[in-house]
């Protein structure tokens, strides 16, 4: 049986009633430009409020061990290169943990990772829960 990564489904069935019901207009699978070392940057989500305050979210799914683990710093630089090239176009990043086989889950949720990485304050690591309750509350 091979690993499931897959976030669709989550994406669907969570995220995406959560940012509608927050007041949030999306869009999925959006290409924001060149990722760091080439290709194409592509999001899981691009939301944005009211006010038109947009935001980057790309989520990671971890059923059992495996290697989305180590994509976790990788998927934050990217985010954060994103912002910090457009400011005035994305408010902030959000990389969504959801899954039960993340071996450094409270490190990266505790926010530790940030320690090693300059320039990524505008990008947050949370669990699918918290993610969907701040979307809820309208508070990204």
């Amino acid at each position: 049986m091979g690993r499931d990564t897959r976030t669709g489904g989550v994406l669907e069935a969570m995220v995406l009633p959560a940012l509608r019901r927050g007041g949030y207009t999306y869009e999925t699978q959006v290409n924001i430009g060149i990722r760091l070392g080439g290709g194409k940057h592509i999001v899981d989500v691009l939301a944005a409020d009211q006010r038109n305050r947009r935001f980057l979210i790309s989520m990671k799914w971890q059923q059992t061990s495996g290697t989305a683990e180590q994509k976790v710093p990788f998927e934050v630089i990217c985010l954060a290169q994103a912002i910090n090239q457009k400011p005035d176009t994305y408010e902030r990043g959000y990389l969504v943990l959801g899954g039960l086989g993340w071996k450094l889950r409270d490190f990266y949720l505790s926010g530790d990772l940030h320690r090693f990485l300059a320039k990524a304050d505008r990008v947050s690591i949370v669990s699918l829960e918290n993610f969907v309750a701040i979307a809820n509350k309208r508070r990204l």
